[in-house]
């Protein structure tokens, strides 16, 4: 599951994907739907240099860290990027809902119903 949070770890957008798939299909899929936001925190499975990108393109400055196996280090602002906490926070509130963390609903619109209700 991704997610698109306010300052105050409330989800704004949601977006729900196969089991194992990649950050980057998640990203992808919301990158159209952002905000008008100065800044986005972001964990390392969102490193990618086509996303950093797009998000220069809607002047949005990118506050995630760079992969390890990254040759160049990417710089990020550590201060900022701490209170990427408020969104764990979320999920974890989230996953309070026995039905959401269980994923009881094996059909993805039924399981998906059940996250905006909980949100």
């Amino acid at each position: 599951m991704h997610a698109v949070c306010d300052s105050h770890g409330r989800p704004i957008d949601l977006f729900l994907t196969a089991g194992p798939v990649s950050d980057y299909i998640g990203a992808r899929a919301l990158v159209s739907k952002l905000p008008n936001v100065k800044w986005l925190l972001g964990d390392r499975g969102y490193d990618a240099d086509w996303f950093r990108e797009a998000l220069q393109d809607k002047k949005i400055r990118p506050c995630i860290p760079g992969r390890k196996k990254r040759t160049t280090p990417v710089r990020y602002d550590k201060r900022r990027y701490k209170r990427r906490n408020r969104i764990e926070i979320m999920f974890g509130r989230l996953k309070d809902w026995r039905r959401v963390a269980t994923r009881y609903d094996r059909c993805p619109k039924t399981f998906f119903s059940a996250i905006i209700l909980a949100a």
